[in-house]
């Protein structure tokens, strides 16, 4: 496929409504689970999201785009939100996430990158030089991920009460 910056906004303006119409009024127990130590739960994913939306993509669109002598990137806490968050609730990080989202979506249409601009490249701290165009890209792998994750992790609430269908649930699983 070829990256195009249009799909991707619509992609990425397309996860928090999809996120509230899915977890809107789900048992807490669904939203609270996780699949083990150290793992996240579908509120704790949704936090991640949020911090992501502070601190990640946009941060360093801007930093690619300064392109000033350091263009590393600051190193993202992926687990800012289990004390950032850890007295909300899901509501509150939804609307949250919406909100956010849609003002880092105006934020990259109001820059009409070119594909120059997207060429552009920083520093990521652990994997070196990465242009603006894969850092688009993968904001919008990293919702998909994101909701996988927590279609996984809802799903493995019921691994007990499948049965022997379990066989069948690819899902039960994969980690």
């Amino acid at each position: 496929m070829n990256f195009n910056i249009n799909e991707a906004i619509t992609i990425l303006r397309n996860t928090p409504k999809a996120l509230s119409h899915l977890l809107e009024r789900f048992p807490k127990e669904l939203l609270t689970g996780n699949e083990g130590e150290n793992t996240f739960s579908v509120f704790d994913v949704v936090g991640h999201l949020v911090h992501g939306e502070d601190t990640d993509w946009i941060p360093r669109a801007k930093i690619i785009l300064a392109q000033e002598e350091n263009r590393t990137f600051e190193t993202f806490d992926r687990f800012a939100q289990f004390t950032r968050f850890k007295n909300g609730t899901i509501e509150e990080l939804l609307e949250l996430f919406s909100s956010k989202r849609e003002q880092n979506l105006a934020t990259l249409k109001s820059w009409n990158l070119t594909r120059e601009q997207l060429a552009l490249t920083g520093n990521h701290p652990a994997l070196g030089e990465v242009t603006l165009q894969q850092l688009i890209a993968t904001w919008v792998v990293h919702d998909f991920s994101h909701i996988s994750q927590m279609m996984r992790v809802m799903a493995k609430q019921y691994s007990e009460d499948v049965g022997a269908w379990k066989e069948y649930l690819s899902i039960l699983r994969s980690r």
